[in-house]
Protein backbone atom coordinates (compact mmCIF):
# COMPACT_ATOMS: atom_id res chain seq x y z
CA UNK A 1 0.00 0.00 0.00
CA UNK A 2 3.05 2.09 1.46
CA UNK A 3 4.41 1.87 -2.53
CA UNK A 4 0.86 3.04 -4.26
CA UNK A 5 0.57 5.68 -2.15
CA UNK A 6 4.53 7.37 -2.76
CA UNK A 7 3.47 6.99 -6.55
CA UNK A 8 -0.04 8.90 -6.01
CA UNK A 9 2.03 11.38 -3.92
CA UNK A 10 5.05 11.50 -7.33
CA UNK A 11 2.33 12.02 -9.51
CA UNK A 12 0.16 14.62 -7.44
CA UNK A 13 3.40 16.67 -7.38
CA UNK A 14 4.46 16.73 -10.68
CA UNK A 15 1.15 17.75 -11.81
CA UNK A 16 1.49 20.58 -9.60
CA UNK A 17 4.22 21.12 -11.02
CA UNK A 18 3.19 20.97 -14.72
CA UNK A 19 -0.12 23.25 -13.72
CA UNK A 20 2.15 25.73 -12.06
CA UNK A 21 4.88 25.59 -15.50
CA UNK A 22 1.58 26.21 -17.59
CA UNK A 23 0.25 28.86 -16.03
CA UNK A 24 2.97 31.49 -16.07
CA UNK A 25 5.24 30.49 -18.54
CA UNK A 26 4.84 31.05 -22.08
CA UNK A 27 7.34 29.86 -24.82
CA UNK A 28 10.65 30.96 -23.97
CA UNK A 29 13.82 30.76 -25.78
CA UNK A 30 16.45 28.43 -24.83
CA UNK A 31 20.07 28.26 -26.03
CA UNK A 32 22.17 24.78 -25.08
CA UNK A 33 25.32 24.73 -25.44
CA UNK A 34 26.05 21.21 -24.58
CA UNK A 35 29.28 18.53 -24.24
CA UNK A 36 29.35 15.81 -26.53
CA UNK A 37 29.42 12.38 -25.29
CA UNK A 38 27.39 10.26 -22.91
CA UNK A 39 26.95 14.18 -20.96
CA UNK A 40 24.78 15.07 -23.68
CA UNK A 41 22.46 12.11 -23.68
CA UNK A 42 20.74 12.99 -19.93
CA UNK A 43 20.71 16.63 -20.94
CA UNK A 44 18.87 15.57 -24.24
CA UNK A 45 15.80 14.48 -22.56
CA UNK A 46 15.59 17.92 -21.02
CA UNK A 47 16.07 19.94 -23.84
CA UNK A 48 12.97 17.28 -25.40
CA UNK A 49 10.54 17.80 -22.27
CA UNK A 50 11.08 21.72 -22.74
CA UNK A 51 10.38 21.65 -26.10
CA UNK A 52 7.00 19.46 -25.71
CA UNK A 53 6.04 22.16 -23.38
CA UNK A 54 6.21 24.87 -26.26
CA UNK A 55 9.55 26.38 -25.91
CA UNK A 56 11.62 27.24 -28.85
CA UNK A 57 15.32 25.60 -28.64
CA UNK A 58 18.83 25.99 -30.26
CA UNK A 59 21.27 23.74 -29.52
CA UNK A 60 24.51 25.02 -30.75
CA UNK A 61 26.88 22.14 -31.62
CA UNK A 62 30.31 22.02 -33.65
CA UNK A 63 29.41 20.22 -37.25
CA UNK A 64 31.67 17.43 -36.33
CA UNK A 65 30.38 15.39 -33.16
CA UNK A 66 29.28 11.95 -32.11
CA UNK A 67 25.74 13.18 -30.51
CA UNK A 68 24.65 16.03 -31.57
CA UNK A 69 22.03 15.24 -34.55
CA UNK A 70 18.77 16.90 -36.15
CA UNK A 71 15.91 16.72 -34.15
CA UNK A 72 12.33 17.54 -34.31
CA UNK A 73 12.86 19.14 -30.68
CA UNK A 74 14.79 21.70 -31.39
CA UNK A 75 17.01 23.42 -34.06
CA UNK A 76 20.41 22.77 -34.12
CA UNK A 77 23.15 25.70 -35.12
CA UNK A 78 26.30 24.64 -36.46
CA UNK A 79 29.79 26.04 -36.46
CA UNK A 80 33.33 25.23 -38.22
CA UNK A 81 36.19 23.12 -36.47
CA UNK A 82 39.51 22.38 -38.06
CA UNK A 83 38.99 18.67 -37.42
CA UNK A 84 37.22 15.76 -39.60
CA UNK A 85 35.22 13.33 -38.04
CA UNK A 86 38.01 10.10 -38.74
CA UNK A 87 39.92 12.43 -36.19
CA UNK A 88 37.46 12.82 -33.94
CA UNK A 89 36.75 9.50 -33.56
CA UNK A 90 40.47 8.50 -33.84
CA UNK A 91 40.93 10.51 -30.95
CA UNK A 92 38.21 9.19 -28.59
CA UNK A 93 38.99 5.37 -29.83
CA UNK A 94 42.91 5.76 -28.38
CA UNK A 95 41.62 7.74 -25.42
CA UNK A 96 39.13 4.56 -24.37
CA UNK A 97 41.89 1.97 -25.51
CA UNK A 98 44.85 3.20 -24.12
CA UNK A 99 43.63 1.96 -20.41
CA UNK A 100 44.10 -1.58 -21.59
CA UNK A 101 47.88 -1.15 -22.66
CA UNK A 102 50.30 -3.26 -20.70
CA UNK A 103 52.87 -0.97 -19.27
CA UNK A 104 54.32 0.50 -16.17
CA UNK A 105 52.72 2.57 -13.75
CA UNK A 106 54.99 5.70 -14.48
CA UNK A 107 53.93 5.57 -18.17
CA UNK A 108 50.55 4.78 -17.54
CA UNK A 109 50.00 7.67 -15.82
CA UNK A 110 52.34 9.63 -18.82
CA UNK A 111 50.17 7.90 -20.88
CA UNK A 112 46.59 8.88 -19.39
CA UNK A 113 47.44 12.16 -18.99
CA UNK A 114 48.26 12.71 -22.71
CA UNK A 115 45.54 11.04 -24.24
CA UNK A 116 43.50 12.98 -22.10
CA UNK A 117 44.25 16.08 -23.00
CA UNK A 118 44.88 14.85 -26.73
CA UNK A 119 40.90 14.99 -26.05
CA UNK A 120 39.98 17.89 -24.01
CA UNK A 121 42.58 20.07 -26.78
CA UNK A 122 39.28 19.15 -29.14
CA UNK A 123 37.01 20.61 -26.96
CA UNK A 124 39.21 23.43 -26.44
CA UNK A 125 39.12 24.27 -30.66
CA UNK A 126 35.60 23.78 -30.52
CA UNK A 127 35.08 26.23 -27.95
CA UNK A 128 37.66 29.29 -29.50
CA UNK A 129 36.44 28.41 -32.96
CA UNK A 130 33.16 29.30 -31.61
CA UNK A 131 34.16 32.39 -30.40
CA UNK A 132 35.66 33.26 -33.56
CA UNK A 133 33.14 32.86 -35.67
CA UNK A 134 31.47 36.08 -35.96
CA UNK A 135 28.01 34.84 -38.15
CA UNK A 136 27.58 32.62 -35.51
CA UNK A 137 27.91 35.21 -32.64
CA UNK A 138 25.50 37.86 -34.78
CA UNK A 139 22.86 35.44 -34.95
CA UNK A 140 23.33 34.57 -31.13
CA UNK A 141 23.05 38.37 -30.84
CA UNK A 142 19.70 38.88 -32.55
CA UNK A 143 18.39 35.87 -31.72
CA UNK A 144 17.12 37.12 -28.03
CA UNK A 145 17.70 34.05 -25.86
CA UNK A 146 15.54 33.90 -22.60
CA UNK A 147 18.19 31.67 -21.08
CA UNK A 148 21.43 29.75 -21.55
CA UNK A 149 21.65 25.90 -20.55
CA UNK A 150 24.79 24.49 -20.63
CA UNK A 151 26.95 21.66 -19.40
CA UNK A 152 29.68 23.55 -17.54
CA UNK A 153 32.45 21.56 -17.28
CA UNK A 154 33.75 23.18 -20.89
CA UNK A 155 33.46 27.01 -20.24
CA UNK A 156 32.55 28.24 -23.33
CA UNK A 157 28.84 28.52 -22.40
CA UNK A 158 29.66 30.50 -19.24
CA UNK A 159 31.91 32.73 -21.50
CA UNK A 160 28.67 33.07 -24.05
CA UNK A 161 26.47 33.81 -21.16
CA UNK A 162 28.39 36.18 -19.59
CA UNK A 163 28.37 38.04 -22.97
CA UNK A 164 24.93 37.71 -23.98
CA UNK A 165 23.99 38.86 -20.60
CA UNK A 166 21.41 36.23 -20.06
CA UNK A 167 20.91 33.88 -17.06
CA UNK A 168 22.49 30.62 -17.25
CA UNK A 169 21.59 27.01 -15.73
CA UNK A 170 24.48 24.18 -15.17
CA UNK A 171 23.94 20.80 -16.03
CA UNK A 172 26.65 18.24 -15.49
CA UNK A 173 27.96 15.88 -12.82
CA UNK A 174 30.90 17.98 -11.54
CA UNK A 175 34.45 18.79 -12.50
CA UNK A 176 37.75 16.96 -11.61
CA UNK A 177 38.82 19.20 -9.37
CA UNK A 178 35.79 20.50 -7.25
CA UNK A 179 35.77 23.29 -8.68
CA UNK A 180 31.38 23.79 -8.78
CA UNK A 181 32.02 23.67 -4.98
CA UNK A 182 34.66 26.30 -4.70
CA UNK A 183 33.04 28.86 -7.09
CA UNK A 184 29.51 28.52 -5.47
CA UNK A 185 31.59 29.21 -1.97
CA UNK A 186 30.39 25.49 -0.98
CA UNK A 187 31.79 24.40 2.49
CA UNK A 188 33.75 21.68 1.19
CA UNK A 189 35.83 20.28 4.32
CA UNK A 190 38.85 17.53 3.79
CA UNK A 191 38.08 15.71 7.20
CA UNK A 192 34.71 14.30 5.71
CA UNK A 193 34.52 14.95 1.73
CA UNK A 194 36.85 12.75 -0.52
CA UNK A 195 38.62 14.86 -3.36
CA UNK A 196 38.20 12.93 -7.01
CA UNK A 197 40.10 10.23 -7.78
CA UNK A 198 41.46 9.26 -4.01
CA UNK A 199 38.18 6.25 -4.12
CA UNK A 200 37.40 7.09 -0.51
CA UNK A 201 34.28 7.06 1.52
CA UNK A 202 33.17 9.55 3.85
CA UNK A 203 35.12 8.13 6.49
CA UNK A 204 38.69 8.20 6.26
CA UNK A 205 41.59 7.07 8.58
CA UNK A 206 44.31 9.50 9.64
CA UNK A 207 46.49 8.51 6.86
CA UNK A 208 43.38 9.09 4.26
CA UNK A 209 43.16 12.30 5.59
CA UNK A 210 46.31 13.11 5.39
CA UNK A 211 46.30 11.89 1.77
CA UNK A 212 43.08 13.88 1.03
CA UNK A 213 44.33 16.97 2.37
CA UNK A 214 46.97 16.57 0.07
CA UNK A 215 45.24 15.69 -3.43
CA UNK A 216 42.81 18.92 -2.31
CA UNK A 217 46.13 21.53 -2.56
CA UNK A 218 46.12 20.11 -6.24
CA UNK A 219 43.39 20.87 -7.30
CA UNK A 220 43.76 24.60 -7.65
CA UNK A 221 46.67 24.08 -9.89
CA UNK A 222 44.64 21.09 -11.48
CA UNK A 223 42.26 23.57 -12.68
CA UNK A 224 44.76 26.21 -14.00
CA UNK A 225 46.05 23.02 -16.53
CA UNK A 226 42.93 22.51 -17.77
CA UNK A 227 41.15 26.24 -17.98
CA UNK A 228 44.21 28.49 -18.56
CA UNK A 229 43.49 28.81 -22.27
CA UNK A 230 39.45 29.38 -21.69
CA UNK A 231 40.72 32.36 -19.62
CA UNK A 232 42.68 33.82 -22.23
CA UNK A 233 40.51 33.33 -25.05
CA UNK A 234 37.73 34.68 -22.79
CA UNK A 235 39.73 37.81 -22.30
CA UNK A 236 40.17 38.25 -25.61
CA UNK A 237 36.64 37.67 -26.65
CA UNK A 238 35.11 40.00 -24.02
CA UNK A 239 37.60 42.32 -24.27
CA UNK A 240 38.31 42.48 -20.62
CA UNK A 241 40.27 40.81 -17.58
CA UNK A 242 38.62 37.81 -16.94
CA UNK A 243 38.79 35.29 -13.63
CA UNK A 244 37.14 32.52 -15.04
CA UNK A 245 36.08 31.25 -11.60
CA UNK A 246 33.93 34.81 -11.34
CA UNK A 247 32.02 34.09 -14.49
CA UNK A 248 31.13 30.99 -13.14
CA UNK A 249 29.70 32.45 -9.87
CA UNK A 250 26.77 33.92 -12.67
CA UNK A 251 25.07 30.65 -12.86
CA UNK A 252 21.85 30.60 -11.47
CA UNK A 253 21.15 27.19 -10.75
CA UNK A 254 23.20 24.11 -10.96
CA UNK A 255 21.44 21.43 -12.10
CA UNK A 256 23.95 18.53 -10.57
CA UNK A 257 23.48 14.52 -11.84
CA UNK A 258 23.85 12.36 -8.19
CA UNK A 259 22.00 12.40 -5.05
CA UNK A 260 22.61 11.41 -1.43
CA UNK A 261 21.42 7.96 -2.11
CA UNK A 262 24.41 7.47 -4.07
CA UNK A 263 27.04 10.52 -3.52
CA UNK A 264 28.36 10.76 0.15
CA UNK A 265 26.57 13.71 2.41
CA UNK A 266 28.23 17.02 2.07
CA UNK A 267 27.39 20.62 2.44
CA UNK A 268 25.49 22.08 -0.49
CA UNK A 269 24.30 25.42 -1.15
CA UNK A 270 20.91 26.81 -2.05
CA UNK A 271 21.05 27.11 -5.85
CA UNK A 272 21.78 23.34 -6.06
CA UNK A 273 19.40 20.70 -7.33
CA UNK A 274 20.28 17.35 -7.50
CA UNK A 275 18.61 15.54 -10.28
CA UNK A 276 20.51 12.03 -9.81
CA UNK A 277 18.24 9.23 -11.75
CA UNK A 278 17.39 11.67 -14.96
CA UNK A 279 17.67 9.41 -17.60
CA UNK A 280 15.65 6.06 -15.90
CA UNK A 281 12.49 5.49 -17.31
CA UNK A 282 10.39 2.43 -16.62
CA UNK A 283 11.01 -0.73 -18.35
CA UNK A 284 9.35 -0.87 -21.81
CA UNK A 285 8.91 -4.29 -23.27
CA UNK A 286 12.10 -5.89 -24.74
CA UNK A 287 12.40 -6.35 -28.37
CA UNK A 288 11.71 -9.42 -29.37
CA UNK A 289 15.09 -10.98 -30.12
CA UNK A 290 16.15 -9.86 -26.72
CA UNK A 291 12.71 -11.79 -25.09
CA UNK A 292 13.43 -14.48 -26.36
CA UNK A 293 17.29 -14.66 -25.12
CA UNK A 294 15.94 -13.52 -22.14
CA UNK A 295 13.43 -16.82 -21.53
CA UNK A 296 15.47 -19.15 -22.75
CA UNK A 297 17.82 -17.93 -19.61
CA UNK A 298 15.13 -19.85 -17.28
CA UNK A 299 15.08 -19.86 -13.38
CA UNK A 300 18.56 -18.18 -13.63
CA UNK A 301 18.11 -15.34 -15.04
CA UNK A 302 20.71 -13.44 -16.90
CA UNK A 303 23.64 -10.87 -16.90
CA UNK A 304 24.34 -7.50 -18.53
CA UNK A 305 27.79 -6.41 -19.67
CA UNK A 306 28.25 -3.18 -20.83
CA UNK A 307 31.91 -1.10 -20.59
CA UNK A 308 29.78 2.22 -21.95
CA UNK A 309 29.48 4.02 -25.24
CA UNK A 310 33.03 4.75 -25.38
CA UNK A 311 34.45 1.32 -24.95
CA UNK A 312 32.54 -1.87 -27.71
CA UNK A 313 35.96 -3.75 -27.91
CA UNK A 314 39.00 -5.06 -25.51
CA UNK A 315 42.48 -6.70 -26.33
CA UNK A 316 42.10 -9.89 -27.47
CA UNK A 317 43.30 -11.41 -24.14
CA UNK A 318 41.94 -9.72 -21.67
CA UNK A 319 38.64 -10.90 -23.73
CA UNK A 320 39.52 -14.35 -23.47
CA UNK A 321 39.87 -13.79 -19.39
CA UNK A 322 36.39 -12.50 -19.44
CA UNK A 323 34.48 -15.16 -21.84
CA UNK A 324 36.39 -17.98 -19.60
CA UNK A 325 34.79 -16.47 -16.37
CA UNK A 326 31.26 -16.11 -17.98
CA UNK A 327 31.69 -19.78 -18.91
CA UNK A 328 31.45 -20.96 -15.09
CA UNK A 329 28.12 -19.21 -14.31
CA UNK A 330 24.98 -20.58 -15.02
CA UNK A 331 23.44 -17.21 -15.87
CA UNK A 332 22.83 -16.32 -19.66
CA UNK A 333 25.16 -13.02 -20.26
CA UNK A 334 24.66 -10.06 -22.98
CA UNK A 335 27.56 -8.87 -23.67
CA UNK A 336 27.58 -5.46 -25.73
CA UNK A 337 31.05 -6.08 -27.94
CA UNK A 338 31.75 -5.28 -31.01
CA UNK A 339 35.13 -6.72 -31.51
CA UNK A 340 36.76 -9.84 -32.36
CA UNK A 341 34.60 -12.78 -30.72
CA UNK A 342 36.83 -14.76 -28.53
CA UNK A 343 37.50 -18.37 -29.34
CA UNK A 344 36.69 -19.65 -26.02
CA UNK A 345 33.36 -17.84 -26.04
CA UNK A 346 31.13 -20.33 -23.94
CA UNK A 347 27.44 -21.22 -25.44
CA UNK A 348 25.77 -18.95 -22.27
CA UNK A 349 27.46 -15.90 -23.51
CA UNK A 350 25.67 -13.66 -26.24
CA UNK A 351 27.73 -10.74 -28.01
CA UNK A 352 25.42 -7.85 -28.94
CA UNK A 353 26.21 -4.24 -30.81
CA UNK A 354 23.34 -2.65 -29.04
CA UNK A 355 21.39 -3.54 -26.25
CA UNK A 356 18.49 -2.24 -24.41
CA UNK A 357 20.58 -1.33 -21.38
CA UNK A 358 17.81 0.20 -18.80
CA UNK A 359 14.68 -1.99 -20.44
CA UNK A 360 17.03 -5.16 -19.41
CA UNK A 361 18.18 -4.51 -15.82
CA UNK A 362 13.92 -3.60 -15.67
CA UNK A 363 13.36 -7.64 -15.96
CA UNK A 364 12.71 -9.40 -12.98
CA UNK A 365 15.28 -12.01 -14.20
CA UNK A 366 18.02 -9.69 -14.66
CA UNK A 367 20.63 -10.70 -11.70
CA UNK A 368 23.52 -8.81 -12.19
CA UNK A 369 24.99 -5.85 -13.90
CA UNK A 370 29.08 -5.01 -15.02
CA UNK A 371 29.59 -2.03 -15.71
CA UNK A 372 32.40 0.37 -16.27
CA UNK A 373 31.10 2.72 -13.06
CA UNK A 374 29.99 5.53 -15.50
CA UNK A 375 26.86 7.77 -13.67
CA UNK A 376 24.13 6.94 -16.29
CA UNK A 377 24.73 3.00 -15.97
CA UNK A 378 24.83 3.00 -12.52
CA UNK A 379 21.83 4.85 -12.06
CA UNK A 380 20.13 2.66 -14.42
CA UNK A 381 21.33 -0.48 -11.91
CA UNK A 382 20.06 1.60 -8.67
CA UNK A 383 16.61 2.56 -10.13
CA UNK A 384 15.99 -1.01 -10.99
CA UNK A 385 17.74 -2.46 -8.08
CA UNK A 386 20.20 -4.66 -9.65
CA UNK A 387 23.57 -5.26 -7.97
CA UNK A 388 26.64 -4.45 -9.72
CA UNK A 389 30.26 -5.57 -10.68
CA UNK A 390 32.37 -2.18 -11.42
CA UNK A 391 34.87 -2.36 -13.55
CA UNK A 392 36.11 1.26 -13.52
CA UNK A 393 38.08 2.78 -16.65
CA UNK A 394 38.70 6.50 -16.13
CA UNK A 395 37.62 9.49 -15.04
CA UNK A 396 34.98 9.55 -11.77
CA UNK A 397 34.51 6.12 -12.14
CA UNK A 398 36.51 5.23 -9.56
CA UNK A 399 35.03 7.14 -6.91
CA UNK A 400 31.66 6.09 -8.25
CA UNK A 401 32.46 2.26 -8.01
CA UNK A 402 33.92 3.14 -4.28
CA UNK A 403 30.20 4.10 -3.49
CA UNK A 404 28.45 1.59 -4.87
CA UNK A 405 31.14 -0.61 -3.14
CA UNK A 406 30.70 0.95 0.09
CA UNK A 407 27.17 0.43 0.26
CA UNK A 408 27.23 -3.23 -0.25
CA UNK A 409 25.45 -3.04 -3.49
CA UNK A 410 28.40 -4.27 -5.66
CA UNK A 411 32.32 -5.56 -6.10
CA UNK A 412 34.86 -3.61 -7.65
CA UNK A 413 37.42 -5.10 -9.89
CA UNK A 414 40.47 -3.48 -11.19
CA UNK A 415 40.14 -4.23 -15.15
CA UNK A 416 44.16 -4.80 -15.73
CA UNK A 417 45.12 -7.13 -12.92
CA UNK A 418 41.70 -9.20 -12.44
CA UNK A 419 41.71 -12.94 -13.56
CA UNK A 420 38.71 -15.25 -14.83
CA UNK A 421 38.73 -16.29 -11.03
CA UNK A 422 38.14 -12.75 -10.02
CA UNK A 423 35.12 -12.19 -12.01
CA UNK A 424 33.53 -15.65 -11.41
CA UNK A 425 33.95 -15.37 -7.90
CA UNK A 426 33.06 -11.59 -7.98
CA UNK A 427 29.71 -12.48 -10.05
CA UNK A 428 29.14 -15.85 -7.96
CA UNK A 429 29.23 -13.19 -4.97
CA UNK A 430 26.52 -10.63 -6.15
CA UNK A 431 24.34 -12.95 -7.48
CA UNK A 432 24.45 -15.38 -4.54
CA UNK A 433 24.90 -13.20 -1.59
CA UNK A 434 21.43 -12.28 -0.67
CA UNK A 435 22.84 -8.88 0.74
CA UNK A 436 23.80 -7.74 -2.09
CA UNK A 437 20.26 -7.52 -3.64
CA UNK A 438 19.18 -6.40 -0.39
CA UNK A 439 21.42 -3.23 -0.70
CA UNK A 440 20.41 -2.36 -3.89
CA UNK A 441 17.04 -2.78 -3.45
CA UNK A 442 17.41 -0.79 -0.15
CA UNK A 443 19.23 1.91 -2.51
CA UNK A 444 16.56 1.72 -5.36
CA UNK A 445 13.57 2.35 -2.50
CA UNK A 446 15.35 5.10 -1.36
CA UNK A 447 16.32 6.52 -4.77
CA UNK A 448 12.92 6.04 -6.04
CA UNK A 449 11.03 7.74 -3.03
CA UNK A 450 10.26 11.64 -4.03
CA UNK A 451 7.73 13.70 -4.41
CA UNK A 452 8.87 15.17 -8.02
CA UNK A 453 10.57 12.90 -10.94
CA UNK A 454 14.11 14.62 -11.50
CA UNK A 455 13.13 15.48 -14.93
CA UNK A 456 10.46 17.19 -14.26
CA UNK A 457 12.21 18.65 -11.25
CA UNK A 458 15.25 19.82 -13.96
CA UNK A 459 12.67 20.92 -16.51
CA UNK A 460 10.65 22.99 -13.72
CA UNK A 461 14.36 25.22 -12.11
CA UNK A 462 14.62 25.58 -16.04
CA UNK A 463 11.45 27.56 -16.25
CA UNK A 464 12.11 29.19 -12.96
CA UNK A 465 15.35 31.04 -14.13
CA UNK A 466 13.01 32.13 -17.63
CA UNK A 467 10.22 33.48 -15.63
CA UNK A 468 12.33 35.24 -12.80
CA UNK A 469 15.28 36.26 -15.39
CA UNK A 470 17.56 34.30 -13.07
CA UNK A 471 17.88 33.30 -9.15
CA UNK A 472 19.90 36.26 -7.85
CA UNK A 473 17.81 35.69 -4.48
CA UNK A 474 19.44 32.01 -4.30
CA UNK A 475 23.32 33.60 -4.12
CA UNK A 476 24.92 33.95 -1.08
CA UNK A 477 26.24 37.12 -0.09
CA UNK A 478 29.96 34.91 0.40
CA UNK A 479 30.20 35.89 -3.52
CA UNK A 480 30.95 39.80 -2.27
CA UNK A 481 33.64 39.11 0.49
CA UNK A 482 37.18 39.07 -0.50
CA UNK A 483 39.36 36.12 1.13
CA UNK A 484 40.29 37.27 3.67
CA UNK A 485 36.61 38.36 4.30
CA UNK A 486 34.73 35.04 3.96
CA UNK A 487 37.77 33.12 6.60
CA UNK A 488 36.77 35.88 8.75
CA UNK A 489 40.85 36.36 9.26
CA UNK A 490 40.67 40.34 9.65
CA UNK A 491 37.75 39.45 13.02
CA UNK A 492 40.00 37.08 13.92
CA UNK A 493 43.00 39.50 13.81
CA UNK A 494 41.17 42.37 15.24
CA UNK A 495 40.19 39.86 18.74
CA UNK A 496 43.25 38.82 18.78
CA UNK A 497 44.56 42.15 18.89
CA UNK A 498 42.30 43.59 21.53
CA UNK A 499 43.43 40.08 23.56
CA UNK A 500 47.11 41.00 23.14
CA UNK A 501 46.66 45.03 24.16
CA UNK A 502 44.51 43.98 26.83
CA UNK A 503 46.90 41.48 28.05
CA UNK A 504 49.82 44.44 27.43
CA UNK A 505 47.56 46.64 29.41
CA UNK A 506 47.31 43.91 32.17
CA UNK A 507 50.63 43.19 32.77
CA UNK A 508 51.71 46.71 32.58
CA UNK A 509 48.81 47.92 35.49
CA UNK A 510 50.09 45.05 37.44
CA UNK A 511 53.83 45.17 37.26
CA UNK A 512 52.84 49.39 38.13
CA UNK A 513 50.76 47.96 40.89
CA UNK A 514 54.08 45.70 42.36
CA UNK A 515 56.38 48.57 41.98
CA UNK A 516 54.38 50.53 44.13
CA UNK A 517 53.79 47.95 46.67
CA UNK A 518 57.65 46.86 46.75
CA UNK A 519 58.54 50.40 46.47
CA UNK A 520 56.51 51.91 49.94
CA UNK A 521 58.15 48.74 52.00
CA UNK A 522 61.45 49.76 50.74
CA UNK A 523 60.70 53.18 51.87
CA UNK A 524 59.10 52.24 55.16
CA UNK A 525 61.70 49.84 55.89
CA UNK A 526 64.55 52.25 55.30
CA UNK A 527 63.35 54.81 57.71
CA UNK A 528 62.54 52.57 60.20
CA UNK A 529 66.44 51.52 60.33
CA UNK A 530 67.38 55.22 59.93
CA UNK A 531 65.32 56.01 63.43
CA UNK A 532 66.98 52.85 64.93
CA UNK A 533 70.45 54.33 64.55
Amino acid sequence: MAPVIARLYQCAAGFFLFLVSLGFVEGGRLLVIPQDGSHWLSMCAVVEKLSEKGHEIVVLAPEVNLHLKESKHYTRKTYAVPYTQEELGHRFHLFANQIFDEVSFPTMIIEAYSSTMFVLDLFFYNCASLLQNREVIQYLEESKFDVLFTDPALPCGVILAEYLSIPSVYFFRGFPCSLELAVTKCPDPVSYVPRCYTSYTDHMRFTQRVLNLFVSSLETPLFKDLYIRYQDIASKFLQSDVHLPTLYRNGSIWLLRYDFVFEYPRPVMPNMVFIGGIHCEEGKNLPQEFESIVNVSGEHGFVVFSLGSMVSEIPMKKAKQIAEAFGTIPQTVLWRYTGEAPPNLANNTKLIKWLPQNDLLAHPKARAFITHGGSHGIYEGICNGVPMVLMPLFGDQMDNAKRIESRGAGVTLNVLEMTSKDLSDALNAVINDKSYKENIMRLSALHLDRPVHPLDLAVYWVEFVMRHKGAQHLRPAAHDLNWIQYHSLDVIAFLLAVVLVTMFISLKCCLFCCRKCFCKKGRVSKSRKSKAE
